[in-house]
């Protein structure tokens, strides 16, 4: 599978367009190339509705004279030079930006690290149908299952390089399979759906089909003859799918670029508990196999692991080069290609588990909602006010009483996040990692 991606072929495109932004005339630049592809097959009442292969490649070049900045990007590297003159000619004729710039030639990284990354398995069309058609059937033969949503299996492949004009050339391939199914239960208007999937970098790790489909048809007839709540204020449990969102809303809170502008609700709290005493929250780019792994950032930096929360405490924003200048700070390896150029972000952010597990946190809670699918984004970045559709489950003496839906949980992220309490079933699988959570005194709206 690794023939697929040349990377020496990459480091070419990407060394050509470096070599002819600086005869253009840009004081510096950096280049990324790209090169991906993918193999999906997708299944529906045990036949293929559809097969879909996609290859594609890309190049962007970013230049620099003095503080002005431009990019360009094409699918193809026909004419190097051709691109690099239209990118100088764009970045004479654009505003200064006193941030802008690559990073310190004093922080990139000597060494590209070796993270296990690639798994050398390509998984073909029949593999893959037979992969989606076994999910599938094991969430039909759940009693209540009336029909399938469709299941889907894929494999992936990509390829990055970036090269810049101090000295900085890196390169990385990564792997990716995937495999999900949606199952109905009941009929008519009383029809219900959810889901379950796994997807991971080595194909060796993958759950077995057969359970993410039983999975998937447990969740369906889980939530027939949903029941609606009346306004009330309760203890909030959120499993941990929907959990991760939480860790979603403290990334772009603590994002270089928001607290740059002050759009933040957590713009002043740097120093301070944003969460209870014992609060952990781990951002990781050189996880081992992780879904956001990777050796060196958006610029050539490499990053090691740091604790974003420590002991309820916030440590860290998110920074590349550019936000780093503005606040009068050092980068700390996060900043992502993107567009233009790069914004600071999360890589691998986990938040680490608690003693309680998920059954231990509804009994102590006695009565509560236990949430398993969220609705619509209803966050305000600027101030923290959450409202959020929901659907889920009353629990009564710790045990689940009906399923509910049609609710809207409101509060202030500032509070949740100060009364945020872990259960003990972390999922590890994926870039935001979460366990269960609780948060007491949540408004729930209902009819």
């Amino acid at each position: 599978m690794t023939d697929v991606i040349d990377k020496s072929e990459l480091e070419t495109r990407a060394a050509r367009l470096v070599e002819a932004a600086l005869k253009a005339g840009a004081d510096a630049c950096d280049a990324v190339a790209i090169t991906g592809v993918s193999l999906s097959v997708d299944v529906r009442e045990g036949k293929v509705e559809e097969t879909d292969r996609s290859e594609g490649d890309d190049v962007t070049l970013r230049v620099f004279i003095g503080r002005r900045s431009a990019s360009v990007s094409a699918n193809t590297l026909d004419d190097p030079r051709a691109l690099a003159e239209r990118a100088v000619a764009m970045a004479r004729v654009t505003p200064e930006d006193p941030y802008a710039g690559l990073a310190d030639p004093d922080l990139l990284l000597k060494q590209i690290p070796d993270l296990d990354l690639l798994d050398s398995r390509e998984l073909g069309a029949a593999e893959l149908k037979d992969l989606a058609l076994a999910a599938e059937a094991a969430g039909l033969e759940v009693a209540g299952v009336s029909k399938s949503g469709g299941a889907s299996a894929s494999w992936r492949l990509a390829g990055m390089v970036l090269a810049t004009s101090h000295g900085f050339t890196g390169a990385y391939t990564t792997s990716r399979y995937g495999l999900s199914m949606t199952a109905v239960a009941g009929e008519g208007t009383a029809m219900e759906r959810d889901y379950d999937f796994d997807y991971q970098t080595f194909f060796a790790d993958m759950e077995d089909p057969a359970r993410i489909g039983r999975r998937a048809g447990e969740r369906a007839v889980r939530r027939l003859n949903p029941q609606k709540l009346t306004t009330r204020t309760a203890t909030v449990l959120y499993e941990a799918r929907a959990a991760r969102s939480f860790l979603g809303h403290l990334s772009g809170a603590v994002n270089g670029a928001a607290i740059a502008r002050g759009t933040s609700f957590l713009k002043d709290r740097m120093g301070q508990p944003v969460f209870a005493p014992g609060i952990r929250i781990t951002d990781d780019p050189l996880k081992p196999r992780g879904a956001a792994t990777r050796p060196f950032d958006g610029e050539g930096l490499g990053a090691g692991a740091f604790d974003l929360i420590d002991d309820g405490v916030l440590r860290h924003w998110f920074l590349d080069s550019a936000t780093a200048r503005e606040l009068g700070l050092a980068p700390n390896g996060r900043a992502h290609r993107g567009g233009a150029g790069t914004s600071p972000g999360a890589t691998n952010l986990t938040l680490h588990p608690g003693r309680e597990s998920l059954e231990d946190m509804m009994r102590a809670a006695g009565s509560g909602l236990l949430v398993t699918d969220l609705i619509g984004h209803g966050v305000n970045g600027v101030t923290g006010d959450y409202s959020r559709g929901a659907s889920g489950f009353w629990f009564e003496n710790g045990e689940i009483v009906t399923p509910v839906s049609e609710i809207t949980i409101a509060g202030n992220l500032k509070d949740m996040f100060a009364r945020l309490r872990p259960g003990s079933d972390l999922d590890a699988r994926y870039s935001a990692a979460s366990p269960s959570v609780a948060i007491e005194g949540l408004t729930i709206a209902g009819a």
